[in-house]
């Protein structure tokens, strides 16, 4: 008899579950969600009565990947499963509780391509009108949707700025992004425009006092801090004024960013030291967008196309 057996396919993964909690250290919800690939696992070795984890050979593993993937689940459902089984088989392997591991030849699958979704030029111009300027909040919005437009800034990035972040006169700001990466942003004149106007009209009336350079740059109605949430309710709510048939996250307007500056030219390795992206590799994806547009354009346009 294994070891295995002895201590039993439900025993080992409480103690899997043990494992993640306190060696490991990850969230409830990772944990959950590595639990519950385990025991997909395990209702499919008891179906092919299979006793214990050893008796799981890579042939057997894609017969189990095959019927996953047959009820319907995405490429990354099953890279996230392979992702926790690799983890829960190294467990088992020093733990001694499996003499192998079937995983060692199971590839990831290849994950499709996706096409960021963007705004067009005439959406951004309704969006950026939606907020009610003459009020505090909707400066401080008009401001919010500007900046995200403009410098192309992650969510995350744009509620930790400060006040002294952003050179105003210079058009440019300072952004400490993943990692604590710093980097610099430029943005242009409507941008420039909104925010001057909130920090001198909005800001002061939300915060009680004038600006300061270690303050947060964005403010809730409180006078505090937005959070990441607070913008996301932001966009939805423009979107909303606008007209607009459809909604957007926040991270559409960085889509947008992108698509617009090489859509009008733009270097590949600029827009990738303005996005912050660690690798070229994930900028070009907006090349992918572009392209398409192209060849929309030119199948309408050419006499012969």
């Amino acid at each position: 008899m294994s070891a295995t057996e002895q201590v039993g396919t439900d025993a080992v993964l409480e103690f899997f579950i043990r494992y993640l909690e306190t060696e490991r250290r990850l969230s409830p919800q990772t944990v959950r969600a590595y639990a519950h690939d385990v025991v997909q696992l395990q209702v499919w070795m008891e179906s092919r009565g299979i006793r214990h984890w050893d008796g799981v050979t890579p042939a057997g593993l894609r017969d189990f990947l095959g019927d996953l993937w047959a009820r319907g689940l995405s490429r990354r459902s099953v890279n996230r499963l392979l992702s926790a089984l690799r983890t829960f088989y190294r467990f088992l392997n020093r733990e001694g509780w499996a003499t192998r591991n079937p995983l060692e030849k199971i590839s990831s699958l290849k994950q499709e391509k996706r096409i960021p979704n963007f705004l067009d030029v005439e959406e951004v111009f309704r969006l950026m009108a939606a907020p009610d300027d003459g009020t505090p909040l909707g400066l401080r919005d008009r401001a919010l949707l500007e900046w995200l437009y403009a410098t192309g800034v992650r969510v995350g990035e744009t509620v930790g700025l400060t006040v002294g972040d952003v050179d105003l006169a210079g058009g440019a700001a300072l952004i400490r992004g993943k990692g604590g990466k710093e980097r610099y942003v430029v943005f242009g004149r409507a941008a420039r425009g909104a925010l001057e106007r909130y920090l001198s009209e909005g800001w002061p009336r939300l915060r009680g006092s004038p600006p300061e350079p270690r303050a947060p740059l964005f403010l809730n109605y409180r006078g505090e801090s937005l959070s990441d949430r607070s913008v996301r309710r932001i966009v939805d709510r423009c979107m909303a004024r606008a007209a607009a048939q459809r909604k957007i996250s926040p991270h559409v307007l960085r889509h947008t960013f992108a698509t617009h500056l090489l859509d009008a030219g733009a270097d590949l390795r600029v827009v990738q030291e303005l996005l912050g992206h660690a690798s070229l590799r994930s900028t070009q994806i907006y090349t992918h967008t572009t392209q398409e547009r192209l060849l929309q354009i030119y199948l309408q346009a050419h006499p012969r196309a």
